[in-house]
């Protein structure tokens, strides 16, 4: 393996809720930062079925990409974010032959999932995109509501001048 790349876990698909936009969430565990990645609807989708498994009954976009190369007699190899330019993730397939093949981050991952092989992010990537994972107790969480509840009255909501 690359020594500039690590391998990070799909941790999921989530919805950004201040922009409105479909995210992909990536954790490299050694550093443990998450790095974000913005992924349109149809590849949220795509990312969000195979890793719950989900057989589709006719083959999507990514599934006919993986029946297409493995009735080849080929496999993908790797799947590997590469870099990050103007806010832009660039990565690449390698398949079983040794061919190196351009790709946007979203359909590497979904791709990577459907050969159940790891994704592989640039250390450098992870550096300037990742963010730090918050550690906490839930429990705590909960308790802190339960204290919050404890406390607010109705009037806590009332707006100003609005009816």
């Amino acid at each position: 393996m690359d020594p500039d790349l690590v391998v990070v876990e799909v941790v999921g698909v989530r919805r950004h809720p201040t922009v409105d936009e479909n995210v992909v969430l990536l954790l490299d565990p050694e550093s443990e930062l998450v790095v974000p990645i913005l992924v349109g609807p149809h590849e949220a989708g795509a990312i969000a079925s195979a890793q719950a498994g989900v057989v589709p009954p006719r083959p999507m976009t990514h599934d006919l990409l993986r029946d297409l190369v493995l009735a080849e007699g080929d496999e993908v190899r790797r799947a590997a974010i590469t870099r990050l330019e103007d806010g832009v993730f660039y990565a690449e397939l390698e398949l079983g032959n040794g061919a190196r093949v351009d790709s946007r981050a979203s359909d590497a991952i979904a791709v990577a999932l459907r050969f159940g092989i790891p994704v592989l992010c640039s250390a450098e990537v992870v550096a300037v995109a990742g963010v730090e994972v918050q550690h906490g107790d839930p429990d705590d969480a909960v308790e802190k509501f339960r204290e919050f509840l404890d406390r607010v009255t109705p009037e806590d909501f009332e707006k100003g001048d609005g009816p």
